[in-house]
Formats: structure tokens, sequence, C-alpha cells
């Protein structure tokens, strides 16, 4: 499939849970203040965060790209770092580094990846993409308060995934839903219920109750799970490299955990969820 196909209806159905089930518990629609944030989130997290990311994985390995990835919560630091009366424990910038570390150990057999001329433009596109998301995060932190942070999401992804849609047909880069493959249907489906639905309720919900930083090292426990899933499922080595690396950013994230040990409450829960 295109992959802006892919990424705008994986979202147009996981946004579409998220609206169809606070319809039906008669939540109230959002006013036009509100959808002005609403329309700003769907931009940053979905359009550009994660139409640009599905988009780079054509053009550069499993291995880079989950590297660029990693690289999300240092951007989160740089940002803070411009925040007004922000201070940033010297301990949770070395567990973020040492994390980020560990990251670039597990894939180094796969670095040679940045020499390919073919990649850079997956590599562009896939560095826009962590930045979006970056300041995605802290966004939606701050206007959380302003409107339900699960309708909001909802209705940024159906925002998001009809635009990327409508890009893909204005492009030509789009195909039938008939010629779809069932292999590819199952593997939308999987994206709406657990890459879309579940999972970013999880993530909602760490942003309420944890630091945007504690929340960020989720990003070096990505390529570790991917890695083992591999090993598991497609019987992919598993190299010295993976163990040292493991290890290493692990670390980090103890340390992170360590400087950020109290958890902070600047998202208040919504009535009802």
């Amino acid at each position: 499939m295109p992959p802006l196909q892919l990424a705008g209806i994986r979202q147009f159905l996981g946004g579409s849970c998220y609206v169809i089930f606070f319809i039906l518990r008669g939540e109230k629609w959002p006013d036009k203040k509100q959808w002005q944030s609403i329309l700003i989130l769907g931009c940053l997290n979905f359009l550009l965060s994660n139409g640009l990311t599905t988009w780079g994985v054509k053009y550069i390995s499993a291995g880079l790209a989950a590297i660029i990835g990693a690289i999300f919560p240092l951007w989160l630091v740089v940002i803070n770092l411009f925040g007004p009366r922000v201070k940033i424990s010297a301990k949770a910038v070395i567990g973020l580094l040492i994390g980020f570390g560990g990251v670039c150990i597990i894939f180094y057999e796969h670095l040679q990846d940045f020499l390919i001329a073919d990649f850079r433009f997956g590599i562009i596109l896939s560095l826009i993409a962590t930045w979006s998301w970056a300041l995605g995060t802290f966004y939606t932190k701050k206007q959380a308060r302003q409107f339900n942070p699960y309708f909001s999401l909802g209705l940024q992804m159906c925002v998001s995934g009809l635009t990327l849609i409508t890009i893909s047909g204005v492009s030509g880069n789009i195909i039938p839903l008939t010629a779809i493959a069932w292999q590819s249907w199952l593997a939308i489906g999987y994206l709406v219920v657990f890459g879309s639905v579940i999972s970013f309720i999880a993530y909602l919900y760490a942003l309420q109750n944890l630091s945007t930083e504690q929340t960020s090292i989720y990003a070096y426990i990505n390529p570790i799970v991917a890695m083992l899933l591999g090993w598991m499922i497609f019987d992919e080595k598993l190299t010295i490299f993976i163990a040292i690396g493991g290890a290493v950013a692990l670390a980090g994230v103890y340390l992170v955990n360590k400087a950020y040990k109290t958890p902070s409450a600047s998202m208040p829960e919504p009535e009802g969820v």
C-alpha cells in the first residue's frame, strides 16, 4: 500500500473508535477555541509525526528508523531548555544520553545505512517526525485541561487521517480499497486496536501522571522490544551489541526514573474516563 494511504486509513479508523465511544456517552463537542488546539495537535501528532514516519520507513531500514525515533526524548530536553523557569536535573539529562547511547549500540551493525544516499530522504522525514512528536507532546500536556484529551485524540486522528487520504488521492499515490490484500487489512486492524487505541490511551495516561521526561523513555524500550520480537518470531539473531546496548539503555531509563521520582499531576483525568 502507498504509505500515506496506509497511515490515513489507520488513523481514521482508530480515531473513529474514540469519536463513536464519546458520542454514545453524550460527550460535549469542542468549541471554536478547542477546535484550534485539536487541529494543531492533529497536524503535529499524526499528520506530520505518524504520516512522515510511515513514509520514511519506505526508504530506510527498521534499525535506522528506531535510532532516529529514540532521539525523540532528547528533543524534549532541548525544548525544555527554552521554557520559562524550567530546571532540568543533570541526572535526567545524563540518563537520556546514556539511554540513547544504548540504542545506538543495539543498532551498531545497521549504522552503515547512513551511508546509503537513497536513504537520506527517509532520514529527513523521520527526523521531522520526531521533532513534530516532541512539540506535540508538550502542546498536549499544555492544552489537556481545556478539553477531554481522549476525545480530542480521536478527533485529531479522524481529521489527520482524512487529510492524509486526500493527499494520497491528489498525488495519485492511492489504490482502490478492493485492491488492498487481506494481509494488509489484518495489519491495519492490528495498528488500529493496539497502535492507535490501546497505546495512545496508555500514553495519555502516562502524560497525566508522570513527567514529560519519564513518559519519553518509552522511545528507548521500543527498539529493544522490536529486536526481541524479531528473535522470537522471525528467528533473527541476538548479538552481543543487543545485549550490551539493552543493558546500557535500561541504565539510562533507571537514571531518568530516579531523577523524576515524584509523578507529575499536570494533566487531570477527565471525568467519566
